[in-house]
């Protein structure tokens, strides 16, 4: 059973809920805008890491609109943290691959679409995964996702479990 509500457990809730819906948008949206601004192509493993995160965005909008409801709100914004850890636990293999730690498990090739032709072959962009984009003080795009998933996921269900705690 849940400790009653209190103003400082449900601020724990609400900042839970904040950081699990600002945390995917934001990294989400930077790598878009690395890939359509930058020109930076995604390789496969990339993709992979796209997908729990657009998974967090909507469990964590689902919080956020049932957040009359503590626990499914609660439950929906914990959800949100395993999916945005995911991402992180891919991103941690992707940058391992990068690093030359370890072998990845793909062709590092990005995908053509349906009806590309002849020409779309020609022309696709080979991109790899074991080799980084881009980097910032020698930490790679993966390497960021998996840094900034794991605290903003380990800091969305620390929030979660002291607002379940009622401290």
């Amino acid at each position: 059973m849940r400790a009653p509500v209190t103003a400082r457990n449900d601020r724990s809730l609400s900042a839970a809920r904040l950081i699990a819906i600002l945390t995917p948008t934001a990294l989400l949206g930077g790598a878009i805008a690395f890939q359509y601004l930058g020109g930076l192509a995604p390789c496969e493993m990339c993709y992979w890491q796209r997908w729990p995160h657009l998974l967090a965005i909507f469990l964590a909008l689902g919080a956020i609109a049932l957040r009359g409801r503590s626990e499914l709100s609660a439950t929906l914004t914990a959800l949100a943290a395993f999916a945005i850890l995911t991402s992180g636990a891919i991103g941690g293999f992707h940058a391992g691959v990068e690093y030359g730690w370890w072998e990845g498990l793909t062709r590092c090739a990005t995908g053509l679409g349906v009806g590309g032709g002849l020409d779309a072959i020609m022309n696709a962009p080979l991109v790899r995964c074991d080799v980084a984009a881009w980097s910032l003080f020698g930490i790679s795009m993966a390497g960021y996702n998996f840094l900034l998933s794991g605290l903003a996921g380990l800091a969305v269900l620390g929030l979660v479990s002291r607002w379940k705690g009622g401290a």
